[in-house]
């Protein structure tokens, strides 16, 4: 048993590792990104100083993560809220589920009761 726990517990400690991993990636992927269409636009503007073009450069990319963040913080909130409303409708389904189990196992027994009690009464 416990070197299941140990192995489990090193199979979650590896994703939560690389989920990290993969964040810091697609970060700087954003960034590096970001940084590209900058430096477009203030190719497309010759007519900006090089202080001038920092400055745009600085500005967009602050702009362009700070939109990325809000973005991903709105699509992390609306996949809460899909999974709360998934597992609510998913023990809603597995309560009805469980009460029609014992409905028809409670009938069941009740007719084997029965037809026990009756053929008892017979061979009497």
């Amino acid at each position: 048993m416990p070197w299941s726990r140990s192995r489990r517990a090193l199979a979650h400690d590896a994703s939560a590792v690389m989920a990290e991993a993969e964040g810091i990636v697609m970060a700087r992927s954003h960034l590096a990104e970001a940084h590209r269409e900058a430096e477009a636009l203030c190719a497309a503007l010759p007519w900006l100083t090089t202080g001038q073009a920092e400055d745009l450069t600085r500005h967009y990319v602050e702009r362009r993560i700070d939109l990325t963040r809000q973005m991903l913080r709105t699509t992390v909130r609306r996949a809460d809220e899909l999974r709360r409303a998934y597992e609510a409708r998913y023990a809603e389904l597995r309560g009805a589920l469980l009460r029609r189990h014992v409905a028809w196992a409670s009938g069941l027994l009740a007719i084997a009761t029965g037809i026990n009690a009756a053929l008892w009464l017979f061979t009497r």
